[in-house]
């Protein structure tokens, strides 16, 4: 299991804190951003997979940004999940 923070970009929330083990996320922690919102969302993807998380979370848009803490978290588990398998 490998911990990972992970810096945002155009949102409220500054970085995004979890755990990754094969393909299952865990331990999300968002600093920054609307509290209760996204200790919901940390609750609800704890254990997904990065698929699920994706297929869910990508592409959801707050304020038009064009991005959301949601979507920056899907970006971010599957960017993490794509560089830990590169390096096998």
């Amino acid at each position: 299991m490998m911990h990972y923070t992970y810096k945002t970009s155009g949102v409220c929330a500054k970085t995004i804190d979890f755990d990754i083990d094969g393909d299952i996320i865990t331990n999300v922690v968002f600093t920054g951003g609307c509290n209760g919102n996204l200790k919901a969302v940390a609750k609800l993807t704890d254990g997904m997979t990065v698929d699920k998380i994706e297929s869910i979370l990508l592409g959801n848009d707050c304020g038009g940004r064009g991005t959301s803490c949601a979507d920056q978290f899907a970006k971010a588990v599957r960017e993490v999940y794509n560089t830990e398998k590169a390096i096998g």
